[in-house]
């Protein structure tokens, strides 16, 4: 757990310099940071999007995985615990909410190959380097998320404990399963999702992002099979 303890600890960290810098950006400044940062999620979902090769586990995970996260209204539900963490910490711009955030930054740490293998070397062989190596960039990630979105951002390292955490602990269980193509889909299907939204940090779309979430585990389904 070491790898994804460091991660966890450097997103909080970046979170909180995130925090600071934000207090003396100016509206406008702010504003620019964050359309800047949708399009460099925009850049990371569509680099991601070459990893996987097979485009019917793409759709039929698209398509099933939002049929869930639509039946358990993940967005919903997620809303519901911003506005419970609100009243403890505000945005302060108006702008954004800590359930933002914290989609936002759960989804921009959790999506990717670098996670899940990381994850697997970690619990495996005792390897932290990979998870050492993104703990870099997620701190860099978190200071510059969180200093345009709030402390939503700084909660999304609950989300990174548990995600790399379990698949940590259950590495000698879940390795059978993630082959280097299922890795390779699950990545697509987040980078998709991770287009989608750097749309909506944009402004450009309001997709119920959270949604879609159960989309990237499906592939481990859909490769056993196809």
């Amino acid at each position: 757990m070491l790898g994804t303890l460091v991660n966890t600890a450097a997103i909080l960290l970046g979170g909180a310099i995130g925090l600071m810098l934000k207090k003396g950006l100016p509206q406008r400044l702010g504003d620019t940071m964050m359309k800047g940062l949708g399009l460099c999620t925009l850049y990371i979902g569509i680099s991601g999007l070459f990893g996987g090769c097979d485009t019917l586990i793409l759709i039929l995970s698209m398509v099933f995985g939002s049929l869930i996260g639509e039946g358990i209204d993940l967005e919903g539900k997620l809303s519901r615990l911003g506005q419970l963490a609100e009243t403890r910490f505000r945005s302060g711009d108006g702008k954004t909410t800590v359930a933002e955030g914290f989609v936002n930054g759960s989804l921009l740490f959790c999506v990717g190959a670098m996670a899940i293998v990381g994850a697997m070397q970690s619990g495996l062989a005792g390897d932290h380097t990979m998870l050492f190596n993104k703990s870099m960039l997620d701190f860099v990630a978190a200071i510059l998320f969180a200093s345009a979105m709030g402390a939503g951002v700084l909660l999304s390292s609950l989300c990174v404990l548990l995600y790399q955490g379990s698949i940590t602990l259950l590495a000698q269980w879940v390795a059978p399963f993630l082959s280097e193509r299922t890795i390779g889909e699950m990545t697509c299907v987040g980078s998709l999702i991770l287009a989608g939204l750097a749309f909506n940090i944009m402004g450009i779309t309001k997709l119920r992002i959270m949604n879609y979430v159960p989309a990237i585990f499906l592939p481990i389904l859909f490769c056993l099979f196809l």
